[in-house]
């Protein structure tokens, strides 16, 4: 498993717990870090929940307008937190290919979600990756 594989991981742990808590991620991100005892997230995952945290508005709206016949409420949370990020990379990130934000997505999926769940993000991502170009920003 790669680094940026491990952090996507991490960050998907804070953003899952973020959501269970119905708290802001950049809190929880905070008392993880303070946790001495904690195991080190590490710069790449800090980034993802620090992007997913300052653009969740505009993330959410496109999970949303792109999620046909689910709500964001309707997801399972874990599936959420997996789109966050990977919408996060999509829009965001110059330096991540969209095929790459959109497999990883669906790994984590296939190994921590629903059976229908890697279906389901590939199809939701697969939408928001042909955005991709419009959406990032320089």
């Amino acid at each position: 498993m790669s680094a940026r594989s491990k952090a996507r991981k991490r960050a998907l742990d804070v953003l899952y717990a973020a959501d269970a808590r119905g708290v802001d991620p950049s809190l929880v991100l905070g008392e993880r870090l303070a946790d001495r005892e904690a195991v080190p997230l590490g710069d790449y995952a800090e980034e993802l929940v620090r992007g997913y945290a300052e653009h969740h508005d505009r993330i959410d709206d496109l999970i949303a307008e792109h999620a046909e016949g689910w709500t964001l409420a309707r997801m399972p949370a874990v599936d959420r937190s997996i789109l966050r990020i990977a919408t996060y990379e999509l829009a965001y990130r110059v330096d991540v290919p969209p095929a790459v934000a959109v497999d990883e997505a669906v790994e984590l999926a296939k190994s921590l979600s629903t059976d229908n769940s890697p279906r389901f993000v590939n199809g939701v991502l697969g939408d928001i990756a042909l955005l991709a170009s419009r959406l990032r920003r320089p």
